[in-house]
């Protein structure tokens, strides 16, 4: 079967990989599309997921609380391992006319995902299924692969001048 589901990679420093994703994400729903999200080491829910999930997306995140991955001891680091491939599996599971794999570069980066439950989700998901992948630093098999390859380079952020993350707008 001729594949229509094309890969979108959203790749970079700068801010709006998240964001173009879950754009994305909402001009599926509104066309009536099934759309499953798993967030890569992302815990609490920022503003966007619940109202995602209200409107029918399948959200799959990790623990609220979760630590940075340099925090976490080797205990830490493999339980979130297994959570991250307990909702990968899940989420390649559920029916999706589009699937969004949030922070997936970042995930392969440091070694949080098994990497060929990874690269079987992207590249043997079903011809007709959408895929996103964002990735601050984008291996080089999700550059190779990506139909829509975007890079988002930071050339400012609030961030470097002390301004922490505002809810609602970086989460």
């Amino acid at each position: 079967m001729k594949r229509t589901g094309l890969l979108h990679l959203y790749y970079g420093d700068g801010k709006g990989k998240t964001t173009a994703a879950m754009g994305l994400a909402l001009r599926a729903m509104g066309s009536g599309k099934r759309v499953v999200i798993l967030q890569f080491l992302k815990g609490g829910k920022s503003g966007e997921v619940p109202l995602l999930e209200q409107l029918g997306a399948k959200v799959y995140r990790g623990k609220a609380g979760q630590k940075f991955v340099f925090q976490m001891n080797e205990a830490e680091k493999e339980a979130t391992r297994q959570l991250q491939n307990a909702n990968l599996t899940a989420a390649m599971a559920a029916p999706a006319d589009l699937l969004i794999l949030d922070e997936a570069g970042s995930a392969w980066e440091l070694d949080m995902v098994d990497k060929a439950l990874l690269q079987k989700a992207v590249l043997e998901r079903p011809a007709e299924q959408e895929c996103v992948l964002t990735a601050h630093a984008a291996p080089q098999w999700m550059l190779d692969t990506a139909d829509y390859a975007t890079e988002m380079k930071c050339h400012r952020h609030p961030y470097q001048r002390g301004i922490s993350a505002r809810q609602g707008i970086e989460y």
